[in-house]
């Protein structure tokens, strides 16, 4: 089996669970990277085994979220959201989902290092209603202390970001943040103000995870409480994955049309 960088393979290791593209090759190691999971990895040549998807199929587990529209009667106004990634590749998969649900984005590629330096003026320009924060992370084990933001690759750049725009919008109402990518510090960005936040089991998730929870809330009327549990329960690992505080939707719908 030949493998080269670009393709899609599966860890025989991990019950070929996952699908990853090799992005580099460096002495007989291969870097990989989460096709649809926020995640880095790297392994052996003899334990991947190429990948070749029969056809491009959209995930069952990520069904698009009808929203009942009497259109000749009512405007509606649903939030704006403003998506920042330290993963590009993730970014555009997100941009995509909304423009498939009707949703108004803006998305920024942002190293998780600068996201806080940047997330101000950001914040100031697009005065979204919604503001995600997410890229890649990961709990080291081997460092110890689970409760530790020392011991993630990169909770505390999540951290101090959404720190700063709660600084900026001190109402959880006014401003939803959700923060957080695979196996982050959920505790930890929830107490520094995160409306959502990833990860209460410290597993992984879905690289459409905070879309999803982001696009389920600004199509929601605001006078409609956000049923958490359901909500929690349409992204790929539930409640293990993602988790968050109760709200109601974020949508304005006038009259008349």
């Amino acid at each position: 089996m030949e493998l080269k960088r670009g393709d899609l393979v599966t860890r025989t290791s991990y019950n070929h669970d996952t699908v990853f593209k090799i992005t580099n090759i460096k002495n007989n190691i291969y870097y990989l990277k989460g096709v649809e999971v926020r995640l880095y990895a790297d392994a052996l040549e003899d334990d991947l085994m190429k990948y070749i998807p029969e056809e491009k199929i959209e995930l069952k587990e990520i069904e698009e979220r009808a929203i009942p529209l009497n259109r000749n009667e009512y405007f509606y106004l649903p939030a704006r959201i403003l998506h920042i990634d330290g993963d590009k590749d993730y970014l555009n998969k997100c941009i995509e989902y909304y423009k498939k649900k009707g949703v108004y984005a803006i998305g920024k590629s942002i190293n998780e290092n600068h996201i806080f330096e940047a997330i101000l003026p950001l914040l100031k320009e697009y005065k979204p209603d919604i503001v995600i924060i997410t890229g890649h992370d990961a709990y080291y084990k081997k460092k110890g202390d689970i409760t530790d933001i020392n011991n993630y690759r990169n909770t505390k750049n999540f951290v101090k970001a959404v720190k700063v725009a709660r600084s900026y919008e001190k109402s959880p109402e006014k401003l939803v943040i959700i923060a957080g990518a695979c196996q982050s510090n959920y505790e930890e960005l929830i107490k520094a103000g995160a409306n959502f936040a990833s990860s209460p089991k410290r597993t992984n998730i879905h690289a459409l995870d905070p879309a999803i929870i982001a696009s389920t809330l600004a199509l929601t009327e605001r006078n409609k409480e956000i049923n958490l549990i359901k909500l929690l329960d349409e992204t790929k690992y539930g409640a293990d994955g993602m988790g968050g505080i109760k709200c109601n939707g974020l949508m304005y719908v006038g009259y008349p049309r």
